[in-house]
């Protein structure tokens, strides 16, 4: 195949829209035509970069298309979306490259549809100074379009976070995050690991967290000897946060309710020195075996993995756990720079049935918890009915239970007037997330 990084993209996007995920489809693709480091990035930054672009690329190529990208097949539009992202957003792609692949990428599976897009992207081209001119009155639908985020998702965030910030937050959500990865204690130093990287040559930077390095030139990162090895794990430093604020011992008894595919599972077992009893459930019997397999490679042995649904009250674990960790699901609206096709996948009424699974996990964790113990509330998004409207409710039907300070555990640079944290793209440039703590007292 000519063209195979081109073609890797459309077939991803096609992919993504019948409900793939963008890692995972990324990752086979790059596994099944044994890609070469180079294509691979350059194939990930035009599927993530069409995806954060997606509403805008789709405004513009309607103004100069006869047909509708509504009634475009999935393979043609995306053809055409790749080429349009390419020529706007990708400086050393030489514009006429750009196109003729897209049309001999439409040509493997929709031939007589060439012309047609060969036609669009000329007169894309030919009007390329029309890209950020976006003629809508309305303010929302305008923000829609210029940071591709949907509208409604636009309005929640006006209401709950005010205008100015609300533009911050969609322009950071378009950027790409930071590679950053948690060095695992139990089997090297952070300053050694940190100079094995650079004498290959990899660019690396501290964290905030204390376990946290930030990447640069890290190309095929799952092949290196260093994660063979299980001296690190990928996890964003906001995701390293819940099981810090946990503050587990040696010895102790956890319960980890929501745990695939284990990265805070497995750094609570690293932060108790892999000494003590760690159970935890999903339901999903191939994101157990993820779980396994992490634990295996970071030489971690107390975690005890079971297929369970946490929002079932299972009797056998009441006063069980010194600490419960509920990294509920939740709309994922933290992790749009890493997963941006959540924008296109997540629907205002998802939010209001997840706070129902939230509710219910949440309190099932209430009755696991020993008298004097926690439990750690966390989600990867930034709403506020996932986040401090649970605690809230929480706390009113459960006096048993207090809110505690978590300022302790955190950062200087997350430090906060409140008790809980909210972190977001655009204030701590690392994935949205929230993080509340709870103690029984009685």
């Amino acid at each position: 195949m000519k063209d195979l990084a081109r073609y890797v993209a459309v077939k991803t996007l096609c992919d993504i829209e019948e409900g793939a995920f963008s890692n995972i489809k990324l990752n086979y693709y790059f596994k099944k035509y044994d890609m070469k480091p180079i294509d691979r990035a350059f194939t990930s930054e035009i599927v993530y970069g069409t995806l954060r672009n997606l509403i805008k690329i789709d405004y513009f190529i309607n103004k100069f298309s006869n047909i509708k990208t509504s009634k475009m097949t999935k393979w043609v539009l995306n053809s055409i979306r790749i080429a349009v992202y390419q020529i706007f957003f990708m400086d050393k792609v030489p514009e006429y490259a750009a196109i003729n692949e897209s049309v001999e990428i439409v040509k493997q599976k929709e031939k007589k549809a060439s012309g047609f897009v060969n036609g669009v992207l000329r007169s894309i081209l030919r009007n390329r100074e029309q890209f950020n001119q976006i003629n809508v009155k309305d303010k929302i639908k305008k923000l829609s379009i210029q940071y591709s985020h949907p509208e409604w998702m636009v309005k929640m965030f006006i209401d709950e976070f005010k205008e100015q910030f609300t533009e911050e937050l969609l322009k950071a959500n378009n950027t790409t995050p930071n590679l950053t990865i948690r060095v695992n204690t139990l089997k090297i130093s952070k300053e050694d690991l940190k100079n094995i990287l650079e004498q290959k040559g990899i660019k690396v930077y501290d964290g905030v967290v204390e376990e946290a390095l930030i990447l640069e030139d890290f190309s095929n990162i799952e092949k290196s000897e260093e994660f063979n090895k299980g001296l690190f794990i990928i996890q964003d430093e906001s995701s390293m946060l819940p099981s810090r604020v946990l503050d587990v011992k040696e010895g102790m008894k956890v319960l980890d309710l929501c745990s695939a595919p284990g990265g805070k599972t497995t750094h609570i077992a690293q932060l108790m020195n892999n000494r003590g009893e760690i159970t935890a459930f999903d339901i999903h019997e191939h994101k157990l075996k993820l779980i396994k397999d992490n634990s295996r490679r970071l030489g971690i042995d107390i975690i005890d993995a079971k297929l369970k649904d946490a929002q079932i009250f299972m009797e056998e674990y009441t006063d069980y756990a010194d600490r419960v960790l509920v990294d509920a699901p939740c709309s994922g609206l933290g992790l749009l720079r890493k997963k941006p096709e959540i924008k296109y996948n997540v629907k205002r009424e998802d939010i209001n049935k997840l706070t129902l699974i939230q509710k219910s996990i949440l309190n099932n964790a209430a009755k696991y918890v020993k008298k004097d113990g926690f439990i750690v509330y966390s989600t990867c998004t930034i709403t506020l009915q996932e986040n401090e409207w649970v605690i809230e409710e929480f706390l009113k039907e459960n006096d048993n239970f207090v809110l505690e300070d978590i300022n302790e555990f955190l950062p200087q640079e997350l430090k906060t007037q409140k008790k809980y944290v909210k972190i977001f793209p655009n204030v701590h440039k690392m994935d949205g997330f929230f993080i509340a703590k709870l103690k029984r007292i009685r």
